[in-house]
C-alpha cells in the first residue's frame, strides 16, 4: 500500500460518520448505534494513524520515537473490541446478558490497551521504523511482547467474531445473512493479516528474514479486512432500506384502480397544493390512503351491506381465501355505491342519510385497501357488480 491508500477508507469513514451522527444523535441510548459510531470512528482512527506519514508527524510533534506504534496498536484493540460489542448488540437477546457481555469485552481490551503502553514505556526503541516496525524490533526485549501481545489480542478478537457470527448466519435468511457471511470473510482476512505479521516476527526470532510479509502483505489484507467488513454490517442495513422503500412504492402503485375510482370523491380531490413527486415514498402513499379514505366516507351513504354479503358469499364459493372474500366484498360494495351515486345526480340519498344516519361504523375493523384495489381490477365478482349483473 502506497502512503495515500490508507487516507482512501479513512475519508470514507467520515462521510459515513458524518451522515450518520445525526441517527446516533437522535437515539444516543441505543447501544447499537452507539457500538456502530464507535466503530466507525475507530476505523477512522485506525487507518489516519497507521499511515506512514502520519506516524513520522506523530513521532515529531511528540519527540518521542515511535510513539505511533503503541498509538496504532491501542486503536487496534480499541476497534477489536467495537467489533465485538456492535455484534454482541447486533446479535440482541436479553439486555442484562448483553450489558454484561460487552462489559467483560471492553475491560478485557482495556487491559491489553494499558499492557500495550506499560510494555513500550519498558522498552527501548530509539530508532524510528514507519513501516516495519514489528519485524526491525522483534527480538527486543519488550517491545516483543508488545508486539505479539496485540497481534493475539487481534487474533483472538477475530476469532471470538467469527464464532458469533458463523452459527448466526446459519439461523437468519436474506440480506441478514448475506452480510454476516461478507463480515466473516472480512474477520477471516484480519486473521490473515495477524498471521502474515507474526510469521514474519517469528521468522527473526530463527534468524530468517520474511520482512515483505509484515510490510507488504499484511498492509493489503488489513485494507482488504476494513473493507470487506465495513460492506457486511452495510449490506443489511442498506438493501433493506432499498426492499421497504420498493414496497412502498409497490403499495403505493397496487393503490392506483382504488384511489382513481374514489379520488374524485375526495374533499381533498380539487387541492390546489400537492406534494412534490419527490417526496418520500411512505409520504406519497399517506396521502393516496386519506384520499381514498375521504372518497369512501363521502361514499358511505350508498353502501348496502346486503351487496357486500353476498359479494363475499360469492368470492367464497369461487375459491378465494376469508381475507382475499373480505377484501372483494368490500370492493364490490365500493363499485356498487358509486353506481348508486351516479344514479342521484340530486344527491337525494345522502340528504336522507345526514338527517337519519350518524358517523360509519368501526365495527368492521380497518379495510384492506390493497386487496380492494387488486379486486376491482382481477375480481370477477366485483366485474359482475360492475356490469350490472349481479350474482
Amino acid at each position: 500500500m502506497n502512503d495515500s491508500s490508507y487516507y482512501v477508507p479513512s475519508a470514507a469513514m467520515v462521510i459515513v460518520l458524518l451522515l450518520k451522527g445525526r441517527t446516533v444523535l437522535r437515539a444516543w441510548r441505543d447501544p447499537l448505534q452507539r457500538s456502530v459510531y464507535a466503530l466507525l470512528l475507530l476505523s477512522v482512527l485506525v487507518f489516519l494513524f497507521a499511515a506512514p506519514p502520519t506516524i513520522a508527524w506523530v513521532n515529531r510533534v511528540t519527540s518521542v520515537p515511535n510513539i505511533s506504534a503503541p498509538l496504532v496498536y491501542c486503536l487496534l484493540s480499541a476497534f477489536s473490541a467495537s467489533c465485538l460489542v456492535l455484534i454482541i448488540n447486533w446479535r440482541g437477546g436479553p439486555p442484562e446478558a448483553t450489558r454484561r457481555a460487552s462489559r467483560r469485552w471492553i475491560a478485557g481490551y482495556a487491559v491489553v490497551i494499558v499492557a500495550t503502553a506499560a510494555l513500550f514505556v519498558l522498552g527501548d526503541a530509539p530508532e524510528q521504523r514507519l513501516r516495519d516496525f514489528d519485524t526491525h524490533y522483534a527480538n527486543t526485549p519488550f517491545i516483543r511482547e508488545m508486539i505479539v501481545l496485540y497481534l493475539v489480542a487481534l487474533t483472538v478478537a477475530n476469532i471470538a467474531m467469527n464464532m458469533m457470527c458463523w452459527p448466526w448466519a446459519l439461523q437468519v435468511h436474506g440480506w441478514l445473512r448475506v452480510g454476516l457471511l461478507v463480515i466473516v470473510a472480512g474477520f477471516f482476512c484480519n486473521i490473515a493479516f495477524a498471521a502474515a505479521k507474526l510469521t514474519a516476527v517469528a521468522a527473526r526470532w530463527n534468524g530468517g528474514n520474511l520482512d515483505h510479509l509484515s510490510t507488504y502483505v499484511a498492509p493489503a489484507m488489513a485494507a482488504a479486512a476494513e473493507i470487506v467488513t465495513a460492506a457486511g454490517f452495510c449490506i443489511p442495513l442498506a438493501f433493506q432500506r432499498v426492499e421497504d422503500v420498493w414496497s412502498t412504492w409497490s403499495t403505493y402503485r397496487r393503490l392506483s384502480p382504488l384511489w382513481r375510482e374514489l379520488a374524485p370523491l375526495s374533499d381533498h380531490g380539487d387541492r390546489t397544493v400537492r406534494i412534490a413527486w419527490w417526496s418520500p415514498a411512505e409520504l406519497q402513499v399517506t396521502q393516496r390512503e386519506s384520499d381514498i379514505h375521504d372518497g369512501m366516507l363521502s361514499l358511505y351513504p350508498y353502501f348496502d351491506p346486503d351487496v357486500r354479503t353476498r359479494a363475499y358469499d360469492a368470492a367464497r364459493t369461487a375459491g378465494s381465501s376469508p381475507d382475499a372474500a373480505r377484501a372483494e366484498a368490500d370492493a364490490a360494495m365500493v363499485t356498487a355505491a358509486l353506481r348508486a351515486r351516479a344514479a342521484d345526480p340530486e344527491g337525494r340519498v345522502i340528504s336522507t342519510a345526514a338527517e337519519s344516519a350518524g358517523p360509519p361504523s368501526a365495527a368492521e375493523g380497518p379495510r384492506d385497501l390493497v386487496g380492494m384495489s387488486l379486486a376491482l381490477r382481477r375480481s370477477p365478482v366485483v366485474a359482475e357488480i360492475r356490469e350490472g349483473r349481479g350474482f
